[in-house]
């Protein structure tokens, strides 16, 4: 048995015994450093035709102690699952910067870094193993929305170019030293489709086959994606991928999220993982909720039998994770429910058909 799969099993066995703890916000914590270009240019982009501020991926490459050293500060602060600096890794993504060909070079960048973290830390503390997450977010295109709202049947992405895209960024992952893979922020499912369909390709054609995390994103008050389907609709359209963990995170914080998680919960067949903003964002954008009322939520509901695996988005910190994990520690992880078979569509809505 390879590190990995040892990893992957020991990943598995947590997972029936309690409750699983993610880390923070990558970006809250950079922002926090105010890096300048000169410091996401480094000395390889010092000369590059293109701004690079903003680009927080390509940290990877220029100030990878930087990125490391905030994956040890969440693990220090109880996270077991950290994710890679890869959230907009993909050639797609990385076109706003003309940073498109380093697309794989960033993810297996990413990827040893926090690697890297998490077998420092696991050396320190041999009985309680952390595991690495490689993330992959939606893009900054859609396949299933029209960006001309006087087109709406024009798509300035493909299938094809979404599947190849996210193709590359698996392989990178991978070869960096992931123990996971996490499509993550899904706005538009059919994204994630593609992204779930290059995964299993990468899987068939090298043999190996690692755990996978799903998380849509709820984008308002509505309870719906933005692609317009609802949590249980939403489910119903990826399930066949058998998932390790379903979920929620990002745009809501938890007092606005708990409605939808439990949805979920309640339906979910597999693990459900949760992960809220630091509340909602303020005029300024910013976020103002505290660590303390953070946990709260999130202990709140592990108590009433919603979650597997909780953690922290946008406006959350390492304090917020500490306050986190104290919070659910010893909590029993939700049971898994026992769904009968059923025929489960999907529009916008679910339909299902029992036997």
């Amino acid at each position: 048995m390879t590190d990995r799969a040892k990893r992957i099993a020991l990943l598995k066995s947590s997972l029936q015994s309690r409750i699983l703890v993610f880390d923070g916000a990558m970006g809250t914590m950079i922002q926090r450093r105010k890096p300048d270009e000169a410091t996401y240019r480094g000395k390889r982009f010092a000369d590059f035709t293109k701004d690079l501020k903003g680009n927080n991926d390509i940290l990877n490459l220029t100030q990878p102690d930087l990125i490391r050293e905030i994956h040890l500060e969440y693990l220090r602060a109880g996270a077991d699952i950290i994710e890679t600096n890869t959230f907009s890794s993909t050639s797609i993504a990385q076109a706003d910067y003309g940073t498109q060909d380093l697309a794989r070079e960033l993810n297996v960048a990413g990827a040893k870094i926090a690697r890297e973290a998490a077998e420092c830390i696991t050396a320190e503390t041999p009985d309680k193993p952390r595991f690495v997450a490689g993330a992959i977010g939606p893009t900054n295109k859609t396949a299933s929305i029209s960006p001309d709202v006087n087109d709406p049947g024009y798509r300035n992405v493909t299938f094809d170019e979404l599947r190849s895209a996210f193709r590359e960024q698996v392989e990178g992952l991978v070869e960096g030293g992931v123990d996971l893979i996490l499509v993550e922020t899904i706005i538009d499912t059919l994204n994630a489709k593609a992204a779930l369909f290059a995964i299993d390709e990468f899987f068939e054609d090298s043999g190996e086959r690692l755990p996978v995390m799903i998380s849509g994103t709820i984008t308002d008050q509505s309870g719906r994606l933005l692609s317009g389907q609802t949590p249980e609709a939403f489910w119903n359209s990826l399930r066949h991928a058998k998932p390790l963990t379903i979920g929620l995170n990002c745009a809501l914080g938890a007092s606005q999220l708990r409605p939808h998680i439990a949805e979920l919960a309640r339906i979910a067949d597999t693990y459900v993982c949760a992960y809220p903003n630091a509340g909602l964002p303020n005029e300024f954008g910013e976020y103002d909720e505290q660590p303390h009322a953070t946990a709260e939520h999130l202990a709140a509901w592990a108590k009433d039998g919603l979650v597997n695996v909780v953690g922290g988005c946008c406006g959350t910190t390492p304090e917020h994770i500490a306050a986190i994990a104290e919070a659910v520690n010893g909590i029993a992880p939700r049971a898994l429910p026992h769904t009968n078979a059923a025929m489960r569509l999907s529009g916008l809505e679910p339909f299902m058909l029992a036997s």
